[in-house]
């Protein structure tokens, strides 16, 4: 029971995961998960708002995200494998472990597939919303100026790591609901693996 409870857990919490952040807007417009530009990037970015550039400046931080969401349509498969191999040890681990034990399963067992998957859509997704129109002026630009440390980070794997991020961090967010919260636990293995252990 404990098992399949969890694995029912694992699988509806991953898929509303993905649900969210794959459609329109579910990275962009979520404060918890936006992808904000580079951290490096930061003084060229309030340069280059300074110099009457901030709509493109916004433009490319809204690009980052749809190709985060475009990748995100990826990752249920790979959840729902790593849930099937759950082992009775792993399900004693995450019933009895930390609130966010379940989502650091998926994360031990997802991330290199989640990589190796979402790094591809996501480099079609760049040139897709053709971000190079964005980011080539934008540090072209901001890299002419005179004593300026130069940019110019790899935004594929940028924005590969922050989708997988706030990925996880919608999961974690499930996971506590169906934890915590008896109103989401919508069946009744659901209701009978985390009821009992209120």
């Amino acid at each position: 029971d404990i098992v399949s409870g969890l694995k029912e857990a694992l699988t509806l919490g991953s898929k509303k995961a993905t649900e969210q952040s794959s459609k329109m807007d579910g990275f962009y417009k979520n404060p918890l998960i936006k992808i904000p530009y580079p951290a490096e990037t930061k003084s060229m970015m309030s340069t280059l708002n300074s110099l009457g550039m901030s709509k493109q400046v916004k433009d490319f931080e809204k690009q980052l995200n749809r190709a985060a969401e475009d990748a995100a349509k990826k990752a249920a498969p790979i959840f729902i494998d790593a849930v099937k191999k759950l082992t009775i040890n792993d399900g004693l681990t995450i019933l009895k472990g930390k609130d966010d034990e379940a989502t650091q399963f998926l994360k031990k067992n997802t991330t290199a597939n989640l990589t190796s998957e979402f790094s591809p859509v996501i480099a079609a997704s760049l040139k897709k919303v053709k971000i190079t129109k964005y980011w080539n002026p934008l540090f072209t630009k901001y890299n002419k100026l005179p004593m300026v440390k130069k940019v110019n980070p790899d935004l594929e794997a940028y924005v590969t790591q922050k989708a997988i991020e706030g990925l996880f961090k919608l999961v974690a967010q499930e996971e506590l609901k169906i934890r915590k919260d008896p109103a989401a636990r919508i069946t009744d293995i659901l209701q009978k693996v985390f009821g009992a252990k209120q």
